[in-house]
């Protein structure tokens, strides 16, 4: 018996429109970091960090973000997106995506990115609170996912 694929903590689907291709006739990069950002949106809200900002003044900023292309996607297909963290810091934590297509069955791309906790006023890094630690540590990517 085949054991059970690895759980990502979030999940979101979203359709491949036709607007998503560019003159080449595949999904256009910019894309794939359109559906991390929905993705990391998701996780932000789980562990409260877009919530908090209007209370506590800090908050997440994007500090970098890649991603490694695997399969050319078309229209029409639907993705799967999956992000979990990977590493969590003292300020700031790693996430790690897979992006798998239906119409191929097979991960089309996966990336990372560095996500810093920021006091907006002082405009420097800020510690995770101890709250917001044990949030990220129960939105762990898969033992087997890339980057970990």
């Amino acid at each position: 018996m085949t054991p059970p694929a690895p759980r990502w903590p979030i999940t979101v689907q979203r359709p491949v429109l036709w607007g998503d291709m560019d003159a080449l006739g595949h999904v256009n990069n910019t894309v794939y970091f359109r559906w991390f950002e929905e993705a990391r949106i998701a996780l932000l809200d789980a562990v409260g960090l877009r919530a908090d900002r209007a209370a506590t003044g800090t908050g997440p900023i994007l500090a970098t973000s890649a991603c490694r292309f695997r399969v050319p996607l078309t229209h029409p297909d639907t993705v799967t997106v999956h992000v979990g963290v990977a590493h969590i810091g003292r300020t700031s934590f790693t996430l790690i995506y897979e992006v798998h297509s239906g119409a191929h069955g097979a991960l089309a791309a996966e990336g990372d990115s560095v996500v810093v906790h920021f006091d907006y006023a002082a405009g420097a890094t800020a510690p995770l609170p101890e709250a917001t630690r044990r949030a990220l540590e129960g939105l762990r990517a898969p033992g087997d996912a890339q980057g970990t």
